[in-house]
């Protein structure tokens, strides 16, 4: 498998598998997580995943006898690698999403709606219709980073982000969608809430979604949404 490796800051090494966001960088990403994970070597504190990248924290403590930590670090790092192949497609998890669409949950679907000269029954419909792909988690815990929306649906952020968006908030920021799993603040367009929590932190992985997921989102009415939630808000 080829890969580059290139320092970040003083204690982290990027792996790059690819340049551009497509299943063989994601495939690849993949297989260096699952190596990362098998072998859990001692200097590593933590690893990044992203679209094409994986990034590794190491500590320095580890390589102070060394001339050159991030060259000893490279070097550990092709020997963890030497034989890893891009990982073979697997099964994807599809996960449906409900969302109640509209109204204070989402005070902006009329925007997106006459921004695309469509209304709001048909923004939602467009939304629902798609099979959404999760190419990686990121940003807040749980964060889903979205690929598969239609162009028809497309907004722009807000000129003034908001300093709060509530937990489970369903948005659009210009041909993305995503949803927000905690409290944060934000730019992007809200066009309904879901009842399903992302950010699972009493479990392991802590987060619902996970790169390679496969998301269809479907519509729910208020009482399905209060059902869904058993009173808890």
């Amino acid at each position: 498998m080829q890969y580059t490796l290139s320092p970040l800051g003083d204690q982290a090494v990027v792996i790059e598998v690819g340049k551009q966001i497509d299943t063989s960088s994601e495939q690849k990403v993949k297989a260096v997580v699952s190596r990362l994970e098998a072998e859990a070597p001692p200097w590593m504190i933590e690893y990044i995943p992203a679209y094409t990248t994986v990034t590794v924290l190491y500590s320095i403590r580890e390589f102070l006898k060394e001339d050159s930590p991030y060259k000893a670090v490279c070097e550990r790092i092709r020997e963890l690698l030497e034989d890893v192949k891009e990982s073979a497609a697997t099964q994807q998890k599809v996960v449906k999403i409900p969302v109640l669409y509209g109204g204070e949950f989402g005070p902006d679907l009329d925007f997106v709606a006459k921004y695309n000269g469509l209304t709001a029954d048909e923004v939602i419909e467009i939304h629902t219709s798609g099979d959404y792909k999760v190419h990686m988690i990121g940003f807040a815990p749980g964060f889903p980073f979205i690929g598969g929306m239609s162009e028809k649906i497309g907004a722009p952020r807000r000129t003034t982000p908001r300093l709060k968006i509530p937990a489970r908030s369903v948005g659009i920021a210009g041909v993305q969608t995503g949803v927000y799993p905690i409290e944060t603040p934000g730019g992007w367009q809200l066009i309904g809430r879901t009842p399903l929590e992302l950010f699972l932190p009493d479990e392991d992985p802590p987060s619902l979604l996970a790169a390679g997921d496969i998301i269809q989102f479907y519509e729910i009415t208020r009482d399905e949404y209060e059902d869904l939630r058993g009173g808890a808000e």
